[in-house]
């Protein structure tokens, strides 16, 4: 019987021929169709994809199970869900909802292993007089309050 623990171990395995990759999902329903999405340090290719595709592949059986495999990159507008995707994405802006209910847009410039750090600019109301004055911020964010966070893509 096709389990998802004999399917994480040939994904583990073949991982470890390529540290720069890692896995962000796997799904295994009933009817035996494995669903894997991967990410890379330096993003995912077609051969990343294929590369883990035959991992899994030929080390299955499929005279013991038969079972459809789908191996895919993480989409451009996926939510961010292991920290490593943070550090790739240094530098691109990001929006990130957090506890307790707030929403930030800025710039990823750090990520540190507790948190990461966006930056923007903001017009507030000058000190003296009337106008508005362009202001750098920043925000600190922990990983345990981000509920989501993706890259936004601008053109």
């Amino acid at each position: 019987m096709l389990t998802e623990t004999i399917v994480k171990d040939l994904i583990e395995n073949g991982l470890e021929e390529r540290l720069d990759l890692f896995l962000i999902d796997l799904k295994l329903q009933a009817d035996n169709k494995i669903s894997v999405i991967i990410d890379g340090d330096n993003g995912v290719t077609v051969e990343d994809c294929i590369f883990m595709s035959r991992a899994i592949e030929n080390n299955l059986d499929r005279e013991e199970n038969d079972f459809s495999l789908d191996v895919a990159s993480a989409g451009a507008t996926s939510p961010l869900v292991n920290k490593r995707q943070y550090k790739k994405n240094i530098g691109r802006t990001l929006e990130i909802k957090a506890k307790p209910n707030s929403k930030i847009e800025g710039v990823l410039t750090e990520v540190n292993a507790d948190n990461v750090v966006l930056e923007w600019k903001a017009k507030e109301p000058k000190p003296v007089g009337k106008g508005k004055v362009t202001v750098e911020k920043q925000a600190k964010i922990m990983y345990e309050d981000i509920l989501e966070a993706k890259v936004i893509i601008k053109f």
